[in-house]
């Protein structure tokens, strides 16, 4: 299986020290150029299993929106490009665009929990928390969503 990845993902993780868990996750993570530029200074020694691929065509109209950033803009368009099985991207108005272009999105919490259910880690909840504190937004309400998928919810009234 492979994935583009937009930055904010690839920053998230690396900022949580996860970001070993992409390569487990796919057979090959590629990201256009914008987002290697955006991910310099995060992830100034790139791994080897993190390809850089130029776009071989224009930027579709569809993502030529501006709501999305330059990396965004690029992951999709590789993404629909590359016929990628994923896109990994965080925001929402990129996830809404990838999807109405037929894209198969996945974001930093959906790799979490991914990466549970794959055994390769333990517990959702230390991570979540991990992101909090390196300033990842996330709601109380999704916090909670998060932490019933992976079967770690429980409520007060338990």
């Amino acid at each position: 299986m492979n994935a583009v990845s937009n930055s904010s993902p690839l920053i998230a993780l690396a900022a949580i020290e996860r970001l070993v868990l992409l390569p487990l996750l796919f057979d090959s993570v590629i990201i256009p150029p914008a987002v290697a530029f955006e991910t310099r200074r995060t992830i100034p020694a790139r791994p080897a299993w993190l390809y850089v691929r130029s776009l071989q065509n224009q930027l579709p109209a569809a993502v030529l929106r501006p709501t999305l950033g330059d990396g965004e803009r690029e992951a999709i368009a590789l993404a629909l490009e590359a016929s990628a099985d994923r896109v990994v991207l965080d925001d929402l108005p990129a996830r809404r665009v990838a999807q109405e272009l037929g894209l198969n999105v996945i974001g930093t919490l959906g790799l979490l929990l991914a990466a549970k259910r794959a055994g390769l880690v333990d517990a959702i909840r230390p991570e979540l928390d991990n992101l909090v504190r390196t300033g990842f937004f996330l709601g109380q309400q999704l916090y909670e969503e998060v932490l019933r998928a992976a079967g770690e919810f429980a409520s007060l009234a338990d």
